[in-house]
């Protein structure tokens, strides 16, 4: 059962009028959440769009049939998911639905550790990740792509920090709870 830190970067937060501009996974180790693999980021400025969305599709096992054949890891993965039916349809690229098959989101968790709270649950506000991702419709639009890498790298070794971090600690409260 592969399992891969997953996350995209678009040039706003609707679908429909905006685009996908990065996909980037890394596998990780499933009982750990430590990388396996490297960081892979598929960049729609060194191609377009659709041969990013093309290029991600055919480098991954996101669309075989077997459920457990790439399992996302991440965190809100509704938006990821909400932009993928709409941009790889928009394209007649084949359909990825990563909520109908066995996913990890740990945006729960996230909002738990904020007392219930989605208001200050943001990734950036329970991580070690220096900043939100609000900037990037404007790196985008000034080319600033190196920017748009270096947000990236942050955000990927940040979450895979905290998930290896409640990965080692979650049993433990298991245990608490079996008592």
């Amino acid at each position: 059962m592969p399992t891969y830190y997953f996350d995209i970067e678009t040039t706003g937060v609707k679908p429909e009028q905006d685009k996908i501009i990065t996909v980037q996974y890394q596998e990780v180790d499933r009982n750990t959440a430590k990388p396996i693999g490297d960081l892979v980021i598929h960049k729609e400025w060194e191609s377009s769009e659709r041969d990013m969305l093309q290029d991600f599709l055919g480098s991954t096992r996101i669309t075989d049939p077997y459920p457990f054949a790439f399992v996302p890891m991440g965190y809100n993965l509704v938006f990821e998911h909400n932009f993928l039916r709409e941009r790889l349809a928009a394209y007649g690229l084949p359909r990825v639905d990563i909520l109908d098959k066995p996913f990890i989101d740990l945006q729960t968790i996230g909002v738990l550790m904020n007392k219930g709270e989605f208001l200050g649950s943001g990734l950036d506000k329970i991580t070690k990740k220096p900043f939100s991702g609000k900037g990037i419709p404007f790196w985008y639009k000034e080319k600033e792509h190196w920017r748009i890498e270096d947000y990236i790298k942050a955000e990927a070794e940040a979450f895979l920090e905290w998930a290896q971090w409640l990965y080692k600690e979650m049993p433990e409260l298991r245990k608490k709870w079996d008592g």
